[in-house]
């Protein structure tokens, strides 16, 4: 994505007429020692501050807005299905797919191919889901009630060495549309109630989107957070009316979005302006239906509750007509709830605006019309009658051409989020924790941090919306989006190299990385970057900053003492803070 001349050394973009990778990385000394010393090692050579930004900020962007890209129309299916990739190949899909490559993996999709990996994948249980995680490790002792002890390792853990990567890396992509964030959930146990609710994204991941948002529409953090939790029905003698936060979001954040939509994700027009999916009567009739939901007891003692699914109380449920999308639901009960979902689920907004955020997290920022259309009608109809099929949706994404070929267009990649930096660093190079603790932690703040954080949010909106464009950058006057960007600027960008710097070079706690493998290259500098670049960079490293970073993993010696490891401390994060890494194209 083409980005507009920053004044600093190192951003995250690519743009014609920018500065090359030789310049970028100048700020490292030749000679200067390298950032990282062994793990077991006392301590870490220190190599001065890389100073990175991003010309990031600005204003605009809404959770409804719906650019749309450069491309064809045709709604032909156009699929990619590679006997056997190359290693490149392979490394650049499980970008998009996982968490993060590892070299098993690289080697298991160039053995099984795309189509291949995916079904092993989509056959794939889960170890354990993160409420069962917690209770083994004694999260639920009345000491936790009332705090988040255990959210964060167990999120960590998940994400870095479960199996099930693609469940993982879809689970987040749904937890970044259908948003809960722990800070605004009320309760006493809230991390066993988001960790309820992020297994719910994870169990139904490959499932069927009618069925997800029937699970998140009675989850306990769900109805917490989004506070329709024992929303009652209206009072005339008081004018109390019911609570309508739970009926706005569905329809706009979870499945509808603001506008009309084609199947391309473009707006419909009417005289030249968008039509409203909704309108206010809608929100009112449709938050009539969502009353009366409870949880099933009402024991806080410990934490079982919250994973149980909410249930009726007639007391509190509207049971009169109540209107909404040209529809009349009436008589109340879980049955309105349902025939309010099946509505809203049927509408035709749903396969485009699910489809195209689905892609961006994924994929690219800025998928084609056309590629919008054939994932879209993969949602609509999975070729046999069914909709909302979440494992044709993935397949039509992830081996679309669009996804599978590499390109250079300016509208091509997205901006990888802070967290899959993280986690994709932590796969490459076998990160554990042997005492379970996974002493990560809250990664949000942007200042020392990632500026993200996996359950988080900080709002319903997420950390960045699917139609945010950084105001006064050349990606702006394209027409096009960039999401990430809306959480990068020269702090976060500062935050993160400083911060990956001592992951990389001391881990935190007992969560460090095993660099055995990586070692065995480390007196060949291009054999190091090349491994590097292959893994933890998909191969994306131009020859200009392969170049340079080798130069500087150089300019340590080999045979110095703790030169080795310094080696490829120096190749790890000057590939991290390149710009040819950060934007995955």
């Amino acid at each position: 994505m083409q980005r507009d001349e920053p004044t600093v050394s190192i951003r995250p973009a690519e743009a014609t007429g920018d500065r090359d990778a030789d310049s970028l990385l100048s700020d490292h000394p030749a000679g200067g020692p390298g950032p990282i010393a062994r793990h077991g090692a006392s301590g870490a050579a220190m190599l001065p501050l890389l100073a990175l930004a991003a010309c990031g900020g600005g204003g605009g962007g809404s959770a409804g807005a719906t650019g749309t890209g450069a491309g064809g129309s045709t709604t032909t299916p156009v699929v990619v299905v590679t006997p056997s990739p190359t290693t490149t190949e392979a490394s650049r899909f499980l970008a998009q797919a996982t968490m993060g490559a590892t070299r098993s993996g690289i080697d298991a999709v160039v053995s099984r191919g795309y189509d291949g990996w995916l079904t092993d994948q989509f056959a794939m249980t889960r170890a354990t889901s993160h409420w069962d995680w917690l209770t083994a490790n004694g999260y639920d002792a009345a000491a936790n009630r009332n705090s988040l002890a255990g959210l964060d390792p167990t999120l960590w853990r998940q994400m870095i060495v479960e199996p099930d990567q693609l469940r993982q890396r879809v689970g987040m992509a749904l937890l970044d549309i259908l948003v809960v964030g722990v800070d605004g959930i009320n309760d006493a146990w809230r991390a066993f109630s988001m960790a309820a609710y992020v297994d719910i994204l994870l169990d139904n991941a490959f499932g069927n989107y009618r069925d997800l948002l029937g699970a998140v529409t009675t989850s306990f953090a769900m109805g917490s957070y989004l506070t329709y939790l024992s929303n009652r029905k209206a009072n005339a003698a008081t004018g109390a009316q019911p609570d309508e936060n739970y009926a706005r979001e569905l329809m706009q954040l979870f499945t509808l979005g603001l506008y009309q939509l084609n199947m391309d994700g473009s707006p419909r027009l009417n005289g030249g302006q968008p039509v409203e999916t909704y309108n206010q009567a809608d929100v009112s009739g449709l938050a009539r239906i969502f009353t009366g939901l409870v949880p099933a007891t009402n024991d806080s003692s410990t934490p079982a509750r919250y994973r149980q699914p909410l249930v009726m109380n007639a007391a509190l449920n509207e049971t009169g007509a109540s209107s909404f999308l040209g529809t009349t639901v009436s008589g109340g009960g879980m049955a309105g709830i349902k025939a309010a979902l099946d509505t809203i689920f049927a509408h035709p907004n749903v396969a485009p605006f699910i489809s195209k955020q689905l892609i961006q997290r994924l994929v690219t920022s800025n998928p084609s019309p056309a590629y919008v259309t054939r994932v879209a009608t993969a949602f609509a109809d999975n070729g046999q009658g069914v909709r909302g099929d979440m494992k044709a949706v993935i397949r039509a994404i992830l081996l679309d051409s669009e996804a599978r070929t590499l390109s250079s267009a300016t509208t091509a990649g997205k901006l990888r989020e802070p967290v899959l930096r993280l986690t994709g660093w932590a796969r490459a190079f076998g990160v554990t924790s042997p005492s379970n603790g996974w002493a990560i932690g809250d990664t949000s703040n942007p200042a020392n941090r990632l500026g993200q954080s996996k359950g988080r949010s900080p709002s319903v909106f997420n950390f960045y919306r699917p139609g945010y464009t950084p105001a006064g950058t050349s990606i702006a006057s394209a027409g096009l989006v960039a999401p990430e960007f809306q959480i990068t600027n020269e702090q976060s960008v500062m935050g993160y190299v400083n911060y990956m710097y001592g992951l990389i070079a001391n881990g935190t706690g007992d969560v460090k990385a095993d660099y055995s493998a990586i070692l065995t290259k480390a007196a060949d500098a291009q054999a190091l970057v090349d491994e590097v670049n292959l893994v933890l960079a998909a191969g994306q490293l131009s020859t200009a900053t392969l170049a340079a970073i080798r130069g500087a993993v150089d300019s340590v010696s080999a045979t110095a003492t703790n030169g080795a490891i310094n080696r490829v401390g120096i190749a790890i994060l000057l590939t991290m803070a390149s710009p040819d890494y950060l934007t995955l194209r």
